[in-house]
């Protein structure tokens, strides 16, 4: 199997999730910003490899398998990461739950799809407006909370807004998951399988 383009951008991506996790964690100055330097990085290979594959025609079974995969495990490595610094009292408590809410909506969506791939009803996949908006949030509220996760009195005020912002991609998270489910139920329930079925992820 040959490897494209692409998809080693995709393996880059993948490869960029434990530089991130060291970094963040090493206490030297300009620490965090480069852990969000990472992250970003990390983020435009994700847009790239998509273009590249399109604009070249160069997609793979395998990269179309892979994508995804390093999306979810970039978004949820991170998530890991702030929850565990983010302990302690109610603040740590939404952070948690918005992070279990954002993570299985991803482990639901995607066990749904391999089922409907299994029967062979996978229908042709558009990206939501909402699913757009999602993603959109879910980014910027990580890289503000990366940038600020030592909560220093300064910084505080703009940590507060990266907290809003992902709930507010936790909300998000929640209508595109069940807008997914609804256009999915008449396969579940046994009906015939709606053609307008849209996938939210972006």
């Amino acid at each position: 199997m040959r490897i494209n383009l692409p998809t080693w951008l995709t393996l880059f991506r993948v490869a960029l999730l434990p530089v991130m996790v060291v970094v963040f964690y090493w206490q030297f100055p300009g620490h965090n910003i480069t852990a969000a330097i990472v992250f970003l990085l990390a983020a435009f290979t994700d847009w790239l490899d998509g273009y590249l594959a399109r604009r070249l025609n160069m997609a793979s079974a395998f990269g179309a398998f892979l994508d995804p995969v390093a999306d979810k495990l970039m978004v949820a490595v991170t998530l890991f990461l702030l929850v565990e610094s983010h302990r302690g009292g109610w603040p740590g408590i939404l952070m948690a739950v918005t992070a279990a809410i954002i993570v299985g909506r991803e482990i639901s969506v995607s066990a749904l799809r391999e089922w409907m791939a299994e029967i062979g009803m996978r229908a042709t996949v558009k990206v939501a407006f909402v699913g757009k908006m999602k993603t959109v949030m879910q980014m910027i509220a990580l890289v503000v909370l990366i940038v600020q996760h030592e909560k220093s009195a300064e910084a505080l005020r703009l940590y507060h807004i990266g907290e809003a912002l992902l709930v507010v991609a936790g909300v998000l998270t929640i209508w595109s998951g069940l807008h997914y489910l609804r256009a999915a139920w008449p396969i579940l329930r046994g009906e015939q399988p709606r053609r307008d079925l849209a996938d939210e992820d972006a």
